[in-house]
């Protein structure tokens, strides 16, 4: 037969009757029906996974049994701690609605639990009156009359009466000896009393009722659930920690990607410091293993849908991350696009301010320019700025090309070869063909420089660094070609100039500057042209002398020709060039000598002779120029002094030369017929002031000797 339902409350074991009690107690309980299970009471637990399992082979034997075995009634046990849970008590299946809580079915309200109609309370049922609580009673729920507290109803298939193998009832202690039987199914308490299962805080009842139960082991694993916790905790949004209420945790992770937004953004070229980086990766990681460790055996108070999208939710937040990732990266790859056109904004601004700027000046600017321009194309070739690099390149050329366009050969020289030899400095994969097209340029300003600077003193550069820069750079060149008769040209053109020019003076300083020219330019080529040069420049200065000349002006004339007497002591034209010079210098004391110039021939005929003394201290140059011009040099008398004058003496009554003829040095002049103006100068003396001139004019008349006496008066 099977066992009665166990639809009491546990009751403390203080209150179990006596064992020695009358049997009446259990036989009444024996008699009495089964009542319906009380929905106030929990489901009776299973047996633990370690209590023993009787053999199946064994039927149970009733009590009483001439097989079961007899055993003393064991010692009182001690009191059994009641197990209490949080929350209200599960609802049996078949408690009747409306029944109140803890109330068995049948039970009149007010009626104590396992107390029978009309029963004092905290009387069990079948208890005799004056029974005090917390006594034993020889009865429990669910046992056969007659049965031994702690034995079995019933023996396990296989298991001998009597066996005294098996578990100990649990809370029994030391006191529980084997063989007593294995643990009954139920709460250990007698029914109806206590409060319901689970209901009150751990540790409810009087003092001194026992220590609280031990923990409730673990659900079994859910690596489903761990993973998808992990996975929502690696989304750095904390959501694993949230579903399992670790707010602490949660909180840690919303600080951790605060933080790193702070730190990205906005974003810019440098991005996050890699630190930052790998503490937050490292602290992402951390969390996922700790939510998975958490979520493993983790109940979570959730609904059955939340928890079954949990997983692919987690996996759908996993795309945050990598989302703001790809997004940070497109930002921060938009802020290097923007600081590179930045850089090519300076360098296109700094190209624009060498405009109207000698090159020498603005090739600093520039070549700071190329260098951006370069980094920009080789570097950052596949940006939006690296794009623009040819164009600006192109823009590049034009501008330092512009003088060339001007034809302003000289000006544009220094860009082009600037442009030219860019390949040195710049990668020529991104100039391309760009250099090779200043060739042609180049060669071109070269040569109209050159040749524009011929005959040029103050030219810069002169004449001769072009040409030879042309010829040493594109010797093949048409240009090239071109210098010798372009120099050959220029002679003639100036030489012309000279003969009937109005400004020969001029004329000859561009000579000079043409010789010097091609003095420098390469012999093998230009010999003829600079002999050319040379003739034309000795027959400017004799040009420029008699220019002077006629043009009253006498120093320079003076100076002009005696300086051709010098450079040109074997030209057919010196002699005459020191006539000119001399009758400049008389000219210059006296005007009246150069109306004419000086005949470059003596005229023929008689000539007269002219006696010339020094009755004077120092030495005497004497001038002279008429039909014939020339001038000699007397020594010094060493007796002579000067002649006292008066402003009442009439020099004639000077009486110079009248000694001896012997003491007075003297010359021979052969002149012919004709006026003749004469200058003395004197050298100076310890009793004459040197530089002193005088002028005199005489006429020579045929077929009459002359003497000239020189002379000093003193002023007193």
């Amino acid at each position: 037969m099977g066992e009665e339902p166990n639809d009491a409350r546990p009751e403390p074991a203080d209150r179990i009757p006596d064992r020695h009690a009358p049997n009446q107690d259990q036989d009444q309980d024996r008699h009495r029906s089964p009542a319906p299970p009380d929905p106030r009471v929990a489901p009776v637990p299973e047996a633990p996974p370690w209590a023993p399992v009787p053999p199946a082979d064994r039927a149970p034997e009733p009590p009483g049994s001439p097989g079961a075995p007899t055993t003393p009634p064991p010692p009182a046990q001690p009191p059994a701690t009641p197990t209490l849970a949080f929350g209200p008590p599960p609802q049996a299946s078949g408690q009747a609605s409306g029944q109140p809580f803890g109330q068995a079915p049948g039970q009149s309200a007010g009626q104590q639990p396992g107390q029978a109609s009309g029963q004092p309370s905290g009387q069990a049922p079948g208890q005799p009156p004056g029974h005090q609580p917390g006594q034993a009673s020889a009865h429990q729920p669910g046992q056969p009359p007659g049965q031994p507290f702690g034995q079995a109803a019933a023996h396990a298939p296989g298991q001998p009466p009597g066996d005294p193998s098996g578990a100990v009832p649990v809370g029994a202690g030391a006191a529980a000896a084997s063989g007593y039987g294995f643990p009954q199914p139920g709460p250990a308490t007698a029914p109806g009393y206590g409060p319901p299962p689970g209901y009150g805080p751990p540790g409810y009842g009087p003092p001194g009722y026992g220590p609280p139960p031990p923990a409730q082991p673990p659900g079994p694993a859910n690596p489903a659930q761990a993973a998808a916790i992990a996975l929502l905790n690696l989304s750095g949004l904390g959501l694993g920690y949230v579903l399992l209420r670790q707010w602490i945790g949660a909180a840690l992770c919303w600080l951790a990607t605060a933080a790193l937004l702070v730190v990205a953004l906005p974003a810019d070229v440098d991005g996050v410091p890699v630190g930052v980086l790998v503490g937050y990766g490292v602290l992402l990681l951390a969390a996922a293993a700790d939510g998975f460790r958490r979520g493993l055996r983790a109940t979570l108070r959730v609904g059955a849908a939340v928890r079954r999208l949990a997983l692919p939710l987690a996996l759908v937040l996993l795309a945050v991350p990598a989302g703001g990732s790809l997004a940070y990266g497109a930002a921060r790859e938009e802020a290097r696009e923007e600081a590179l056109l930045a850089r090519l904004t300076v360098a296109d601004e700094r190209v624009k301010s060498g405009q109207g700027l000698l090159f020498d000046r603005a090739e600093p600017l520039y070549r700071l320019a190329l260098a951006t321009y370069q980094e920009l194309g080789t570097k950052h070739a596949g940006s939006r700025a690296g794009k623009l690099v040819p164009a600006r390149l192109d823009a590049y050329y034009a501008q330092l090309s512009a003088p060339y366009d001007k034809k302003d050969f000289c000006k544009a020289v220094a860009p082009l070869k600037h442009l030219r030899g860019l390949p040195g400095t710049v990668d020529k994969d991104l100039l391309g063909a760009r250099p090779a097209k200043t060739d042609e340029p180049l060669a071109e300003s070269l040569y109209g420089c050159g040749t524009a600077a011929l005959g040029v003193q103050t030219a810069e550069p002169p004449a001769e660094k072009s040409l030879n820069e042309l010829l040493d750079t594109f010797p093949q060149s048409p240009q090239a070609t071109r210098v010798e008769p372009a120099v050959r040209e220029a002679i003639k053109t100036r030489s012309a100039a000279v003969d009937g020019g109005a400004v020969p003076c001029g004329t000859v300083v561009e000579l000079r500057a043409l010789r010097s020219s091609v003095d420098a330019l390469p012999d093998a080529t230009f010999a003829g042209a600079s002999r050319e040069t040379a003739a034309a420049v000795e027959k400017g200065d004799f040009a420029c002398g008699t220019s002077q000349f006629r043009s009253k002006e006498f120093g320079d004339a003076a100076t002009t020709m005696t300086q051709f007497a010098k450079d040109y002591p074997n030209s057919p034209k010196a002699a005459h060039a020191r006539s000119i010079a001399i009758a400049a210098e008389i000219a210059d004391e006296e005007p009246e000598a150069g109306k004419s110039l000086p005949p470059a021939k003596a005229p023929g005929g008689a000539r007269m002779v002219m006696v010339v003394s020094n009755d004077g201290p120092g030495s005497v140059e004497l001038l002279y120029t008429g039909p014939t011009t020339g001038k000699i040099t007397l020594n010094a008398c060493a007796t002579c002094t000067k002649y006292p004058s008066s402003v009442f003496l009439d020099p004639k009554k000077v009486k110079a030369c009248t000694g001896p003829a012997s003491k007075y040095p003297k010359a021979t002049l052969l002149l012919p017929a004709g006026n003749y103006h004469f200058l003395q100068k004197r050298a100076g003396t310890s009793t004459s002031t040197g530089g002193d001139t005088k002028i005199s004019k005489t006429k020579i008349e045929p077929n009459y000797s002359y003497t000239n006496c020189l002379y000093v008066t003193s002023g007193f």
